[in-house]
């Protein structure tokens, strides 16, 4: 079980950090919008955008385990503490996401961008009922490796 509260940098860039160890993972959990290596400054930054709402998903005990943001429509930013991974908090995560989306922001859609190597990722967002929606070969070169994206949609639910 896990829920979500905002992301503090000053409290949970540190552990965040840790959690991201290469240029390749960077890559994988925020694109191209962060450069190698990641720091606090950059973190807060990013917290800091207007429009942005960020999060920090926490067990019971308050201990940190993944991170979510949204920005506009767009999620982003999905990460499971490595530790925590293989326990369904990546479909938790995005499940309270969504939630917050569609039910404390009203937002009409939800839209996010996933690479096609991340199978786990794709699996969690379709059974969730995220649909691709456009496919984008070779978008980005990470470690001489073109690397290809999904664009995918998921509409509010009827009421």
């Amino acid at each position: 079980m896990i829920s979500l509260r905002p992301f503090r940098p000053a409290l949970d860039a540190p552990s965040l950090r840790t959690w991201v160890t290469s240029r390749a993972e960077l890559m994988t959990w925020a694109g191209p919008s962060f450069s190698w290596p990641l720091d606090d400054a950059q973190l807060t930054a990013y917290a800091a955008e207007p429009g942005r709402h960020t999060w920090t998903a926490v067990t019971p005990t308050g201990d940190p385990v993944g991170h979510v943001s949204l920005a506009g429509t767009r999620l982003g930013r999905v990460l499971i503490a490595p530790q925590a991974r293989g326990r369904g908090r990546g479909e938790a995560l995005v499940s309270l996401a969504v939630s917050r989306a569609f039910d404390e922001l009203g937002l009409p859609e939800i839209t996010l961008g996933v690479w096609a190597h991340n199978a786990a990722a794709i699996r969690i967002y379709e059974k969730l009922g995220f649909r691709t929606q456009q496919v984008i070969k070779d978008v980005e070169e990470v470690d001489g490796v073109r690397w290809t994206a999904h664009q995918m949609r998921l509409a509010r639910p009827h009421q």
